[in-house]
């Protein structure tokens, strides 16, 4: 399970703003690339998690707005 989580991380860096927002910023505080992509990683499940709970849709822009990035849909 962890290897997929890693992979759709990974693939998140490229597609989506949000995302390689918030891993830069880990990065910034002093992780390593694989701590950064694993927070990542977990980040997204806690977001395809609300998804799921609420019934709602990805959206980027709602996604990440909390950690107030500048984000395109």
């Amino acid at each position: 399970l962890i290897d997929a989580l890693m992979t759709q991380a990974f693939s998140a860096l490229r597609t989506s703003p949000g995302a390689r927002a918030y891993y830069d910023r880990q990065k910034a505080r002093g992780a390593n690339h694989n701590t950064a992509l694993r927070q990542l990683a977990n980040h997204l499940v806690g977001i395809l998690h609300g998804c799921l709970k609420t019934g709602t849709r990805y959206d980027e822009a709602t996604a990440w707005s909390h950690h107030a990035v500048n984000v395109t849909a």
